[in-house]
């Protein structure tokens, strides 16, 4: 009898303990935002290029105290403005230098009316020192006018007489910061003080220096910063510069959110505010996931502070839209590509914080169901546009909402070819046409979101993702053509493949979905096939065999860094002798893209030539666009900087 009551009172705490098991866990999400804005505040302050409007503004978070520099000829022309590959008729054109994230050190040269100046920057805490240097090639008769500014509204005093100025702020009555500039002092008008640009001149904040004191600090921390990143990354030195430096000068504060972000690129930035004193943003999708996953190679709060900010832009409802800013303008009509999930993970797996995914999964979740509820026809994925009232479009998108080009936008490869003459369901709000790019990348999301779920312990939904995730891989399948060795889009009007392709084809890759055999054939019968995609620069977005190809106009032609990256990850899925070699390759092909330009004018383009390499031979090619480090980032994931 008592051993049967024993049995008996076993097997009650067993159920019980399998119920509690089969529970989901809470997450805890207010203890994750807590985390998350004691981040965003660790990183919201010192000195930096913080202001999106010049990159030649130095601003002192939090107080929002700016130190301005402007340049002036003897004839009255004069800039205030500096965007690194500016196209304006009149502008400055800026060669980068380093940057480093927090603002430590910076250096940069402006070239504008014959003046030709090095500007250098070097801050720890409240202090923070500007050289500016005249070159070789500088036009004498130039002046440098320094402006001490406050800016966004905030409630500081300022005050300046002669070379001398001093920053006060009410929000902390102990912080006054003086400082002086040194040089060729002409005069102090209405607050500016304004120096002759024949001879250094430098600015002291909060350290009072003498100019070699002032060099030697610069100096400084120019070793400790650029030499130290030259000895870790070695021979791929130049890919990680490239990247970290394109995503430095591209980070900014804005203070309509009060938070920390890295736009595209500041002229992409511009532009977009209801009220430009107080600053203003925009933020598009894919591109700023791919930002945070370039930013976690070595700044994890950058990393962590891009992807939470672009998926807080998530609608009502529940996608993530191709691009929202300040004013709560989002494009509520589409979403862009599914890599939310991809970033977050590949995040998490380097930096193991669980706080960071229960931050996301729940935006997550609810726009991974969205696509499921919105974009399916036949049992796959299709882009859309759908319409939502009332909204305000700008005039790029009227013709879009609802229309085949709006759900090309959705895609990310807004002209793409092969959108062209593809029908749309006005009522289902679709493009007739059974995507691979995106149907790849959602059984990805699906998979990896379901791995989420298993860390924070949401096991129905675990089970549900990878439900969803098996129920599309094997609708997937239908769309590989035995007889090419390839997948093809689908249109869901004709019922047929269609033969125009991209990289995107490559995607199911990403997926895991081909054989072996499969990935081999596709990539020797395709990828290095060079009437199509293989050459001496790839991947072109376009075959080379496609009439489209020979248009060169953004996604029509060129090649795009994005798409380079997806296909790269996509064959880290496999371990053949022969997909490792063409692995290795595509990084190779990539680095030398990136470099051909970086090199030789410090730019980083948002889109190449796929026949000369050029990133400079068209206007709609953004100069300093971030995404563009993904080829250097290939080299450094390929030589095992990330990990």
């Amino acid at each position: 009898m008592m051993m049967r009551k024993c049995m008996m009172g076993f097997l009650l705490l067993w159920l019980i303990s399998a119920a509690l098991q089969a529970q989901d866990h809470k997450i805890n999400t207010a203890s994750a935002r807590k985390q998350y804005d004691e981040l965003q505040r660790s990183i919201a302050k010192g000195w930096n290029t913080w202001d999106t409007r010049s990159v030649l503004r130095h601003v002192l978070l939090p107080y929002g105290l700016g130190v301005d520099i402007h340049l002036a000829t003897s004839d009255g022309k004069r800039v205030d403005q500096f965007f690194i590959g500016d196209r304006e008729k009149g502008s400055a054109q800026m060669r980068p230098g380093a940057h480093s994230y927090d603002g430590y050190y910076t250096d940069i040269t402006a070239l504008w009316n014959g003046l030709k100046l090095r500007v250098e920057s070097a801050a720890e805490g409240l202090n923070n020192v500007v050289i500016i240097t005249p070159q070789a090639e500088n036009a004498r008769g130039g002046k440098v006018v320094v402006s001490v500014k406050n800016l966004w509204q905030r409630a500081n005093t300022i005050s300046t007489k002669n070379n001398t100025f001093t920053m006060q702020t009410l929000a902390d009555t102990t912080l006054k910061l003086t400082g002086k500039v040194l040089g060729d002092f002409i005069e102090n008008k209405n607050g500016e003080m304004i120096f002759s640009a024949d001879q250094p001149v430098v600015i002291t904040c909060g350290k009072a220096l003498t100019a070699k004191q002032a060099r030697q600090w610069v100096d400084a921390h120019y070793h400790y910063f650029v030499l130290s990143n030259k000895n870790k990354y070695g021979k791929s030195y130049e890919e990680y510069n490239a990247m970290q430096n394109v995503l430095g000068w591209d980070n900014i504060y804005d203070p309509t959110i009060n938070k920390v972000i890295t736009p595209v690129s500041r002229i992409w930035n511009v532009g977009w505010s209801n009220n430009p004193s107080l600053g203003g943003f925009v933020l598009f999708c894919w591109d700023t996931y791919f930002a945070s996953l370039m930013l976690s190679t070595d700044n994890k709060a950058l990393a962590y502070a891009n992807a939470v900010e672009i998926t807080r832009g998530i609608t009502e409802q529940g996608f993530v839209p191709n691009f929202y800013t300040e004013s709560n303008y989002k494009s509520r009509d589409r979403s862009q590509p599914p890599v939310g999930t991809f970033t977050a993970w590949n995040i998490y797996q380097k930096y193991k914080e669980k706080w960071f995914l229960e931050l996301l999964y729940d935006d997550f979740l609810k726009w991974n169901r969205w696509w499921d509820q919105n974009r399916q026809t036949d049992g796959l994925l299709c882009w859309g546009s759908t319409p939502f009232e009332p909204v305000t479009y700008r005039w790029w998108e009227f013709d879009g909402v609802n229309e085949t080009f709006g759900g090309a936008l959705e895609s990310g490869l807004d002209n793409s070819q092969m959108y062209e003459g593809v029908p749309f369901d006005k009522q289902r709000h679709q493009q007739k046409l059974n995507d691979v790019g995106l149907n790849s990348l959602y059984i990805m999301d699906c998979n990896l979101l379901a791995r989420i779920a298993d860390e924070l312990g949401q096991r129905k939904d675990a089970e549900e993702l990878r439900q969803r995730a098996n129920a599309y891989t094997a609708r997937l399948h239908r769309l590989w053509d035995n007889k090419t060795s390839f997948y093809y889009n689908y249109r869901t009007d004709t019922k047929a493949f269609s033969p125009r392709t991209s990289p995107t084809n490559f995607y199911p890759l990403l997926a895991g979905l081909p054989t072996n055999k499969q990935a081999e054939d596709m990539l020797q019968k395709h990828l290095l096939n060079p009437d199509e995609f293989w050459g001496e620069w790839v991947i072109p977005a376009t075959p080379r065999n496609d009439p489209a190809f020979k248009e060169n106009t953004y996604w029509r032609g060129r090649i795009w860094a994005p798409l380079n990256f997806l296909v790269y990850m996509g064959l880290r899925n496999y371990n053949t002798p022969v997909i490792s070699d063409v692995r290795r390759q595509l990084a190779e092909k990539s680095k030398s893209l990136l470099l051909k330009s970086w090199t030789a004018d410090r730019y980083v383009f948002e889109n190449y030539n796929a026949t000369t390499g050029q990133g400079d031979d068209v206007r709609n090619s953004d100069k300093f666009y971030h995404w563009g480090a993904l080829l250097g980032f290939i080299g450094l994931i390929e030589q095992g900087y990330y990990n």
